[in-house]
């Protein structure tokens, strides 16, 4: 049997997964409790044959393995930002290890954050995104690595169809044939009524970035917030959705 989303909730924060619009989620996340924080990620897999699924399934596993061997309580920054890149190059590396026979090709994006306080701390990888989001705007992004942030970067201008294949070719993931790997880190400060929004594309290359931030301008509660960007998403997108939301109260 089919089971169609999972859902993850704390207080300030929630998560969920869904199938969308495919046959098969090949999306993840995950939400974990730190001593002094939570350490959240989203996946994106691909690859075929259930690949994808377990390409994002290995990359997500691979980064609570890492905090929980090496993730130390008030753990300095710069020190943190090296933990993460290197959650980001042991996913690569056991993807690719796995990427054998039916699974060969496979690869993931990866977008992991740390929530410390006020403080944000990222690794992105891929098209998946995390957004801070401030009375209604957006006030930092993560850099998505495909063809279509290449080329608006170089001032094409392109239609909207051709940016939607554009930004389905990737750069830079987490295994993958022939793609590079690369890791983009961040440091974020956050304010009270502030919202950290993490998605794989399935939301927002479907959903338009004035709706995702009226509904997080309206709604103050991270469940029913997920809940409205979900249903926001669901009609209208032609992939896996999944979301993660942590609210500074």
């Amino acid at each position: 049997m089919r089971m169609d989303s999972r859902w993850l909730c704390y207080p300030h924060l929630c998560g969920v997964t869904h199938v969308g619009a495919r046959d098969n989620n090949e999306d993840g996340f995950i939400a974990e409790k730190l001593p002094d924080g939570y350490l959240v990620a989203v996946a994106d897999g691909m690859g075929g044959h259930a690949a994808g699924e377990v390409a994002s399934a290995i990359a997500l596993e691979t980064v609570i393995e890492t905090f929980k061997r090496e993730y130390e309580c008030g753990m300095e920054g710069k020190l943190l930002r090296l933990l993460l890149r290197k959650s980001h190059e042991l996913a690569n590396s056991n993807v690719l290890l796995e990427a054998v026979g039916d699974r060969k090709g496979m690869g993931t994006t990866l977008t992991t954050a740390v929530v410390r306080g006020g403080e944000v701390f990222l690794a992105n990888t891929g098209d998946s995104r995390a957004q801070l989001i401030r009375r209604g705007k957006i006030v930092a992004m993560t850099r998505d690595h495909n063809l279509l942030r290449e080329l608006l970067d170089r001032g094409f201008v392109l239609s909207k169809r051709e940016a939607m294949e554009a930004s389905r070719r990737l750069t830079h993931v987490i295994g993958g044939r022939g793609k590079r790997f690369a890791v983009d880190l961040y440091r974020w400060e956050a304010k009270p009524g502030d919202w950290l929004l993490m998605s794989t594309d399935g939301l927002h290359d479907y959903v338009e970035p004035e709706k995702i931030l009226k509904i997080l301008e309206e709604e103050e509660d991270p469940r029913k917030a997920t809940e409205e960007l979900l249903e926001e998403a669901l009609p209208v997108t032609w992939d896996n959705v999944t979301i993660i939301l942590y609210r500074w109260f």
